[in-house]
């Protein structure tokens, strides 16, 4: 992936689901606690900081919520 169109997607939607390498589950990307470098994602969670190199991205996509994941269909 590309740090410029990781960047992008970020600011277009405010948040971004991650498939890195090396972890099982996506990671969840928001606005206010990331930060794309031109080699590194760094990403401030609440109990540490996780920061992964960008060609370790499998793939990106906008997260979304609806009633359904509110229970609320």
């Amino acid at each position: 992936m590309d740090a410029d169109d990781l960047q992008a997607m970020l600011e277009q939607n405010g948040e971004l689901m991650l498939a890195v390498a090396h972890f099982p589950q996506p990671i969840e990307l928001h606005l206010h606690d990331t930060e794309i470098g031109e080699e590194t994602v760094r990403l401030e969670l609440t109990d540490g900081v996780l920061e992964f190199d960008i060609d370790k991205v499998a793939g990106a996509w906008q997260h979304t919520h609806s009633l359904a994941d509110l229970g609320l269909e």
